[in-house]
């Protein structure tokens, strides 16, 4: 229960307790604060309340996000003071900032094409052109056709040009025929680097092996393309 209006009557007082709790909508107990605030008025009648403090958004620049695109690292909360009849501020809970980054990179949205490849194809050795972020190179066989990156989590690993696209980039991919998903730039090729040539975009995504049946729904040639971060 919140009391932004809290009175004191009778007998003077050396100690109130103010409580704070949080109750869910089922009328479970969330959580419980108690905090102790003198009374120095020590008169019959006398007023305090609770004020709100608000946080503050510390927002930086970053040319590895495209531009257009915002990204919340943390979210802010207010915090909370206790205010006597004097106007003197005891703080309960402090506010927490919120972070966000603002992108300044390139632009961010691509149309182009896909296709599918094995770490088994001609002339594959299932070992990607990029290196990873802590320096190792990443095996399509032994570590799988995804890539655990720490900031967007479990994403899958297709090849792009690297001359556009560098080692690292994390791009949302929406394929008509696979869905929407997030795929890490970790590989090139031939084909690719062509392609971007000519300015058009075409990317590969990765499978172990080329007999998959799951390549064939990877080839379309209306797949949006659009960054989410510009490298590692």
């Amino acid at each position: 229960m919140n009391k932004n209006h809290l009175k004191y009557l009778g007998v003077s007082l050396l100690i109130s307790i103010l409580t704070i709790t949080g109750i869910l909508t089922s009328g479970n107990l969330i959580s419980e604060k108690k905090f102790e605030v003198k009374n120095l008025n020590q008169t019959k009648n006398s007023i305090a309340f609770t004020k709100v403090i608000e946080y503050d958004t510390v927002e930086t620049y970053n040319n590895k996000i495209p531009t257009g695109v915002t990204i919340t690292r943390k979210k802010g909360h207010n915090g909370l003071a206790y205010v006597d009849e004097n106007n003197n501020e005891t703080i309960i809970e402090s506010p927490k900032n919120a972070k966000i980054e603002i992108g300044t990179g390139d632009e961010a949205n691509y149309v182009g094409k896909m296709t599918g490849y094995g770490a088994d194809c001609v002339g594959c050795t299932g070992t990607l052109a990029c290196k990873t972020k802590n320096g190792s190179y990443h095996n399509l066989i032994k570590d799988g056709t995804t890539y655990n990156d720490e900031e967007y989590g479990n994403v899958k690993i297709i090849a792009a040009a690297l001359e556009k696209f560098p080692c690292g980039t994390i791009i949302k991919v929406e394929n008509p025929n696979l869905g929407t998903f997030n795929a890490i730039v970790l590989d090139t090729g031939g084909a690719m680097k062509s392609a971007w040539v000519n300015g058009i975009v075409h990317m590969d995504l990765a499978y172990v092996t080329e007999t998959d049946p799951a390549i064939h729904l990877s080839t379309s040639s209306n797949v949006k393309y659009s960054v989410q971060r510009w490298g590692f």
